[in-house]
């Protein structure tokens, strides 16, 4: 039976909670997710629990923040005057745009306040902060 080992291109189903029973993310009804294991294509935590284990195996981990996503961080949060987004944009709490970081990478940033002179945007992951609880089978290793 194959093992799973770093390099490894692996196909796991999976369904990802947060600590009260949330489910943040899931496979069902997808393809399996595939991915080269030790790549940093998916979240260290999950990355290292992969080792060792062969087809049809299954495992449940949590991970730490740290390990997934890592902790919020308060200088993620920008404020910036109103008049600085374009008027067609619709603002609203929960709103999710995109800046540009100084590379010009695409920065995802989610409205958590506003007023008519400022907006906050809140750059971090949305999952920073949280521990996750991953819930795993390994359907394939090549």
């Amino acid at each position: 039976m194959t093992e799973v080992t770093t390099g490894a291109t692996v196909r796991i189903h999976y369904t990802g909670t947060l600590e009260d029973g949330t489910v943040f993310d899931s496979s069902e009804g997808r393809d399996p997710l595939e991915f080269t294991v030790g790549s940093g294509m998916i979240i260290p935590g999950l990355d290292k629990a992969l080792p060792g284990m062969a087809v049809g195996e299954q495992k449940k981990v949590t991970i730490a923040p740290e390990e997934a996503y890592g902790p919020r961080q308060d200088e993620a949060l920008l404020e910036v005057p109103r008049s600085d987004i374009p008027a067609e944009i619709p603002l609203e709490v929960g709103l999710q745009l995109q800046m540009t970081g100084q590379q010009g990478q695409p920065i995802p940033v989610t409205v958590t306040e506003m007023s008519d002179e400022s907006v906050t945007l809140d750059a971090n992951h949305a999952l920073a902060g949280q521990t996750l609880i991953f819930d795993f089978e390994i359907v394939s290793v090549g």
